[in-house]
């Protein structure tokens, strides 16, 4: 055997190596109902067999031909399973818009607790002018900031993270329903209100999940579980779940409250050292679901306000089969301190 023949196989052999290792990964990610660990692995799925396919392409000309094939098959079976969060390439048919109905808007934003440019996102919500505004990472600072927008969002609540760094935040241009109370649950990860749109009580929730294993995701997806059972029969839960729309911990979610998906919008994540055009290597996990009467109309990613995620604005309406509140409004701005106890 000649040297380069040598060299050849050698290349050859640590190609198949890798490319079984990234099988086993993929594979794992399967199996994230067992173990959160096996669920990190899911978030990774596109990069897993788009990296698999890459490897196992040249090999189709080597004497693993049979792996690479049963390789490629595997990849491309997992990149079906991704379809929902894949670039498209044709337009989504929207679903038609009442016109007997009222079309409401959310904006989901993860601010980023250390944003060099908070008044560009200010503007971005004068810009977008949403019904209501779902909120991660409220630091201390954005507390201050916020108040820029009270006479426009005068129905707020902000719950506050044990660091001052990871609240999350609901505000309004509508009014919180009578008789209801806004209200935060694991230390700051999660805000309720009821929200009075045109005389329906729609139940809102604002999250913020840990990273997956070997952080605590699933720990505080299973501390929230109360709450999110909580939810109403109209309802929409929207947040930074640091999960993918095919992961277990999105699953274990919907279960726990009884909840829709909507499909996903593409990449909201990344790095925020990498440059734009690789967003599409991002990842979706930003995240919206609805419940009950909610009908969404259409969502769509919002430019780069200085955070690590691209906002998602979401445009929906009431079904007439709504729940019908008594008259009556209510006005509330709540800020629940670091040492108070929230979760009741």
């Amino acid at each position: 055997m000649t040297t380069g023949g040598a060299r050849s196989n050698m290349t050859a052999g640590v190609a198949f190596l890798a490319m079984m290792a990234l099988s086993a990964a993929l594979l794992a990610g399967f199996f994230g109902t067992f173990h959160p660990a096996l669920d990190s692995f899911s978030h990774f799925r596109i990069h897993l067999s788009v990296l698999t396919v890459l490897l196992a392409l040249p090999l189709l000309a080597s004497s693993y031909r049979l792996q690479a094939v049963a390789a490629l098959v595997f990849a491309v079976a997992s990149l079906v399973t991704t379809a929902s969060a894949l670039p498209r390439l044709w337009p989504e048919q929207a679903v038609a818009r009442p016109t007997d109905q009222i079309v409401y808007s959310l904006l989901q934003m993860n601010l980023r607790y250390d944003n060099p440019t908070p008044k560009k996102v200010l503007s971005l919500i004068g810009h977008a002018n949403p019904d209501v505004i779902t909120l991660q990472e409220v630091s201390d600072m954005w507390v201050t900031e916020l108040d820029y927008i009270k006479s426009a969002y005068p129905y707020r609540i902000l719950c506050a993270h044990p660091d001052g760094v990871f609240g999350v935040g609901i505000l309004s241009r509508r009014p919180f329903a009578s008789g209801t109370d806004a209200s935060c649950f694991g230390n700051g990860s999660m805000a309720m209100a009821t929200i009075d749109l045109g005389g329906s009580e729609v139940d809102v929730a604002a999250i913020h999940l840990d990273w997956p294993w070997p952080r605590n995701q699933s720990r505080r997806i299973g501390e929230l579980s109360e709450p999110l059972s909580l939810l109403g029969e109209t309802a929409l839960l929207a947040g930074d779940f640091n999960a993918t729309p095919w992961s277990a911990a999105i699953k274990r979610v919907a279960t726990l409250g009884d909840l829709r998906l909507m499909p996903s919008v593409g990449p909201t994540w990344l790095h925020r050292k990498l440059p734009e055009f690789l967003r599409f290597a991002g990842l979706p996990i930003d995240q919206v679901f609805s419940k009950g009467a909610v009908t969404i109309h259409s969502a769509t990613r919002l430019e780069s306000a200085g955070s690590d995620h691209l906002p998602v604005l979401v445009e929906f309406s009431l079904r007439p089969e709504a729940p019908k509140p008594e008259e009556g409004n209510a006005t509330a701005t709540v800020w629940l301190s670091r040492t108070e106890e929230a979760d009741g």
